[in-house]
């Protein structure tokens, strides 16, 4: 350890072991950043102040941009800071926190999908029933749920990983304080904590993408039933851009914590979660906005409410 920096500290590796790339690569999770705040914010905006909008879609969608918010928030930060010194270092609380809140918010994120899924399946087969079906108290019930849930469960696993011996074990390879990558650095191996990690990996990865290809094979069977030439066009509208999001998620997602745990794949493990990271956060706004005619109409609303504000 360099510049009396405390034993109990955790060096991030991250992309150290290429200097120029580290570089370039620097520089697009800042611009990727700043576009995560802007849309993200933007879109909970919208979905506050345009009546329109006050539906349980983009209440659910509000949410999954505060989430890509608080997310890309406790990890972005601190990976530039790390990148632009030359002491990579993260405290070891701040490691710990940093890996309990991830794992957190992306079990979050899991079960939003899934909830969204439902919300889809409401709107498309029980069009009638819609409101009733989803009526403002379930909505706030569900979003909660979901946060306090994996919650839970992330403590669980912060807390038992907390308990491992390190045996002056302190450099984690990665950029961020990865929760799969902290474990690596205990000098025992604890069957306790693999059997809890894989079950909660089954149980928030799994059961939702299992209950969003339920809706969606649902969806699919009552659109086939409908004899309108437009049908898929309609399908598309009303649910292409979930489905995009639930893809380019779930892809990553499951790469990073369903793989298997070795060496060989720990680089390509890097780039595909900094996908998750950067990626898909700053994908989410563009996807919704750009194939969602309320969403651009709520925004140019709002840009003109500001220009005519800025003229007075």
């Amino acid at each position: 350890m360099n510049n009396g920096s405390s034993s109990t500290d955790f060096i991030l590796l991250g992309f150290s072991e290429w200097p120029q790339l580290e570089y370039i690569i620097s520089v697009l999770v800042l611009i990727f950043y700043v576009v995560i705040l802007v849309g993200n914010t933007m879109i909970i905006l919208v979905s506050h102040l345009d009546p329109k909008l006050h539906t349980p879609m983009y209440f659910f969608l509000s949410n999954l941009s505060f989430l890509d918010l608080c997310y890309t928030n406790s990890v972005i930060p601190q990976m530039l800071v790390n990148m632009w010194s030359s002491e990579k270092s993260i405290s070891y609380v701040g490691c710990m926190l940093q890996a309990a809140v991830a794992l957190d918010l992306g079990a979050t994120e899991c079960l939003l999908l899934a909830v969204m899924a439902y919300d889809r399946y409401a709107a498309v087969c029980q069009p009638l029933h819609y409101t009733v079906i989803m009526h403002p108290q379930l909505c706030h019930r569900m979003v909660l749920a979901a946060w306090l849930t994996t919650l839970g469960c992330a403590t669980l696993i912060s807390t038992l990983t907390l308990m491992l011996p390190r045996c002056g074990h302190q450099e984690v390879d990665n950029f961020f304080c990865e929760i799969l990558d902290v474990i690596k650095t205990a000098c025992v191996y604890s069957k306790v904590l693999e059997v809890v990690f894989l079950s909660l990996s089954v149980l928030f990865l799994l059961v939702p993408l299992t209950v969003i290809l339920i809706s969606y094979g649902v969806i699919t069977r009552a659109v086939m039933r409908i004899k309108a030439a437009t049908r898929w066009r309609k399908l598309l509208n009303t649910c292409g851009s979930h489905l995009t999001v639930v893809i380019l998620f779930y892809g990553t997602a499951m790469s990073m914590y369903l793989k298997p745990q070795r060496s060989t794949f720990q680089n390509e493990g890097k780039f595909i979660a900094l996908v998750y990271i950067i990626l898909i956060p700053s994908l989410n706004p563009l996807i919704y906005s750009l194939r969602n005619k309320d969403v651009k109409n709520a925004v140019k609303k709002i840009l003109c409410m500001k220009n005519w504000s800025a003229k007075l």
